[in-house]
């Protein structure tokens, strides 16, 4: 059975703060709904009602071509540990660039934000849990080091070309600004 909540409560951060992994689900006006998933340290909760992500530079950007078109996001966790439990956070987003006013405030939440692509601030609509019984048994080892390790041996204009390359058009087609 699912429980529909207003905002997040104390035990729903604290189960966030305890996950390893998250997914972002968000799609545009037509075409592909994207889903990724993303780890790290990432997300973090400004308050009962609003969270912020740091999305790092990578192979898309599907994310910011969507949110330009739709503020809708949904945010995804989901226990692998004994304790089963999905947590679902529907909200809108903005996304926030190092250009914008608003960057600095949010990215002090953040211990590395190199190679940083954008931050979203996500406005919390509704929270959903639900029992998560069907979600198997997984053991954390480790996040993965592979992103970073490729941010360091990169210089910042190798990852503007990088950027520019590969984070300005969507898979459909739509034209996202990086600037």
């Amino acid at each position: 059975m699912a429980d529909k909540f207003d905002m997040l409560h104390q035990k729903h951060i604290e189960f966030i703060e305890q996950q390893q992994i998250f997914f972002v689900a968000s799609a545009g006006c037509e075409g592909l709904i994207n889903l990724s998933p993303k780890g790290m340290d990432t997300l973090k909760i400004i308050d009962s009602s609003k969270l912020v992500w740091l999305n790092y530079i990578g192979s898309g950007n599907e994310t910011a071509a969507h949110i330009n078109q739709n503020s809708r996001l949904t945010i995804m966790f989901c226990s692998f540990e004994k304790k089963p439990l999905i947590l679902k956070v529907f909200g809108r987003a903005e996304e926030v660039r190092s250009t914008h006013s608003d960057f600095s405030k949010y990215s002090n939440h953040f211990n590395n934000i190199r190679g940083a692509r954008q931050i979203f601030v996500v406005e919390i609509d509704s929270v959903l849990t639900s029992c998560g019984y069907g979600v198997p048994l997984y053991e954390f080892k480790s996040q993965r080091d592979t992103l970073t390790k490729w941010l360091d041996n990169k210089s910042n204009d190798e990852l503007q070309e990088y950027q520019q390359k590969n984070n300005t058009i969507s898979l459909d087609g739509v034209k996202i600004d990086i600037s």
